[in-house]
């Protein structure tokens, strides 16, 4: 599928998740966190974790129609999804001290804090009550377990900091609970809605994951290879600010003891003393082949992915999908 056609049938299925996001939050009764709520998630975006979950619920729908109820409640439980991604980008920002996001002022400096991390509260106990009124015990589960991961990853994030554990395993570890749970539950929990098998419901959680997995070494790439026009933030900016991001981990396993001095040296120095050396650090990461190698990486991650969708027959859902996969490695922002 061509990456505009994609990007259309995308920006179609967005328009409906965004309408029944405005519809939810009208029961939203204090003024400020409606504010905040909208000023949140209302603000553009592709709705990739709850397209996911409308579209594996439609890969494995037994019945080639499905009733206004149904459709009705896959969505509202599809945007749990969305609900928990906001979440974790409103403390995210908190904790990061973060000044914007997506091209505008974050939360946290438009209201404060206390307020944003409270949003982040709500929209979190908001995603686990409709998954548990509308998906009932094994779909919460489902959402729990995905959140908490997030949460545990965060800490082995700060610990792997703490102890310098510089390796790929660890990177790995913290991608599998930062990025790819949830986005591996969102393909499984609509694939349980939808009453699928077990194989199907692998095959699609298998695919949430892999996709997650790649779509953040494909973004640890263009933070070394990117268009700063494009992806919104400065060429290099994980490294300035000390993340260990997979061409660097790639980069550090195989180089030679003085170009690893080089680098260790710096990631124990300032940031200002790590940007003015970028140009350097991005032709060491160049010779040990470390983009070359995180680039595979994100292929063969795609391409298992893609291999577990032959379990379904052809349809338009099928080929958004794999459409998304191909999105993933070409994307340029």
């Amino acid at each position: 599928m061509e990456q505009n056609t994609l990007l259309s049938k995308l920006k179609s299925e967005a328009v409906q998740i965004d309408a029944v996001i405005s519809d939810d939050l009208r029961s939203v009764q204090n003024p400020q966190l409606f504010e905040v709520l909208e000023y949140a998630l209302l603000s553009g975006g592709k709705r990739i974790r709850p397209l996911l979950t409308v579209l594996a619920a439609r890969l494995c729908r037994k019945e080639k129609t499905q009733s206004r109820e149904a459709e009705n409640g896959l969505y509202k439980l599809a945007i749990s999804f969305e609900y928990l991604h906001a979440a974790s980008l409103l403390h995210d920002d908190v904790i990061d001290h973060a000044d914007m996001r997506r091209g505008r002022p974050a939360a946290n400096t438009v209201w404060g804090n206390t307020p944003v991390i409270l949003a982040g509260d709500y929209l979190h106990s908001r995603a686990m009550l409709l998954a548990g009124t509308i998906g009932k015990e094994q779909i919460l589960a489902q959402i729990s377990g995905a959140a908490a991961s997030m949460v545990e990853s965060e800490f082995i994030q700060m610990q792997s900091a703490l102890n310098k554990d510089r390796s790929e395993t660890s990177y790995f570890n913290v991608l599998l609970g930062k990025t790819a749970a949830l986005i591996s539950a969102a393909c499984e929990t609509g694939a349980i809605y939808a009453g699928g098998e077990k194989e199907k419901r692998e095959a699609l959680k298998l695919f949430g994951s892999n996709l997650g997995l790649a779509f953040q070494i494909v973004d640890d790439l263009l933070d070394y290879l990117g268009d700063s026009r494009k992806t919104g933030k400065a060429v290099g900016n994980d490294f300035v600010e000390g993340k260990m991001t997979l061409p660097l981990i790639t980069a550090l396993e195989a180089c030679q003891d003085s170009d690893r001095q080089f680098l260790t040296n710096l990631l124990e120095n300032t940031p200002e003393e790590r940007e003015k050396n970028l140009s350097t650090v991005r032709d060491i990461i160049e010779k040990y082949n470390g983009f070359s190698y995180s680039r595979k990486r994100a292929q063969t991650l795609i391409e298992d992915a893609s291999k577990g969708l032959n379990l379904f027959q052809d349809c338009p859902g099928k080929d958004i999908l794999l459409g998304l996969g191909q999105y993933v490695l070409k994307r340029n922002k």
